[in-house]
């Protein structure tokens, strides 16, 4: 069945107009795969994002990354940071899991590249996590090489939302959080271009909660007498892909504009919040071996950057909002239960339009 998704709701994020999919699978070539786990006490799972349907490890592709706050454990940004080249796919999990994950990766890229530790160097794996204790056990551990290795074969373009995936345990604003994703696209002289985001919400308080300027979460908070204010611990990676021309610098400072969406749906940043942005342009591909003669990369002009900025902000405003909106009710560790927005506003009458 079709998700119902923000703007199903009258909720238009922003100025932008979105691709025809509104998420981050807008850009072309670019593929998310889910494994969910639900058992009991243990939910969770792993989300993998594919840059481009070539080899990655052959064909880099321009990369940063950017930590907002940086209380987490992401696997792969210092290379990035370094070379300004991603080389591998990128997977979000679960906090404990990002050791096995990042195993999976590597044997799915040795696998793919048999010059790997052989004629040439290692491999990069890039893995972001958040923390899903509060509904998952994640002592257990339960995310396996198979899950991961799983999740990156079956991708697609189609994207599920909400408690799927590594989002499965996730608590955003105090309610059921997980993935969700948006997109918009950016017309310049030169052609029409796309930026996509997808995020994994671990973060928030609910009386924080803000949709489209609308104070959503303290209406609930006062509506409600049951629920748990959670203290705002979480945290939150947003992946954003792009087909625009960029060098690694520009694409950083495009990077650092997603806080803009982040705040207009309340987050404050808290200290025990990580907040972590990776993003890639697939415009330029950059070849693993040595070319005979200089590379030629093609990039934007700086004054057309603005509108880069706009839409990486109201992409990741639409995404976090997306995430909370489609997730659905989840009980797990020890009889913890976050409830499901779409259902608060319907129990209580709060229309979003």
């Amino acid at each position: 069945m079709k998700q119902k998704r923000l703007r199903d709701y009258g909720v238009t994020i922003g100025k932008l107009e979105t691709g025809a999919y509104n998420a981050i699978t807008d850009v072309k070539g670019v593929t998310v795969g889910h494994v969910t786990i639900s058992e009991g006490e243990q939910q969770t799972g792993v989300t993998a994002i594919l840059p481009h349907q070539g080899n990655i490890f052959r064909e880099k592709l321009i990369a940063s990354s950017h930590v907002i706050n940086g209380f987490g454990k992401t696997i792969g940004t210092i290379q990035i940071n370094e070379l300004g080249t991603l080389e591998s796919p990128i997977v979000l999990t679960n906090t404990l899991s990002i050791g096995t994950a990042a195993d999976a990766v590597i044997d799915y890229m040795l696998e793919q590249n048999e010059e790997i530790g052989r004629t040439t160097g290692t491999i990069n794996p890039v893995v972001c996590e958040c923390n899903d204790m509060i509904l998952n056990d994640i002592r257990s551990k339960t995310v396996t090489k198979k899950h991961v290795l799983k999740a990156l074969e079956t991708t697609s373009e189609t994207v599920e939302e909400g408690s799927v995936g590594a989002g499965r345990g996730m608590v955003c604003y105090s309610l059921k959080g997980g993935i969700g994703t948006s997109s918009r696209q950016i017309q310049l002289t030169h052609g029409l271009y796309t930026i996509g985001v997808l995020t994994l919400t671990n973060f928030g308080s609910l009386p924080d909660l803000t949709i489209n300027g609308q104070p959503v979460g303290s209406q609930l908070y006062n509506s409600m007498h049951s629920l748990e204010e959670i203290p705002d611990k979480g945290s939150v990676i947003v992946i954003l892909a792009t087909d625009l021309p960029v060098t690694e610098r520009q694409l950083n400072r495009i990077l650092k504009r997603t806080v803009t969406g982040l705040s207009r749906t309340g987050s404050i940043i808290t200290t025990g919040s990580g907040e972590v942005v990776i993003g890639f342009s697939t415009a330029n591909k950059i070849p693993h071996d040595k070319t005979s003669s200089c590379l030629s990369i093609s990039a934007i002009h700086e004054e057309d950057i603005d509108l880069a900025f706009r839409a990486a902000g109201e992409a990741t405003e639409e995404a976090v909002l997306n995430s909370l909106i489609t997730a659905t009710h989840v009980v797990g560790r020890s009889g913890n239960e976050r409830p499901a927005l779409k259902n608060l506003l319907e129990i209580y009458g709060i229309q979003l339009d």
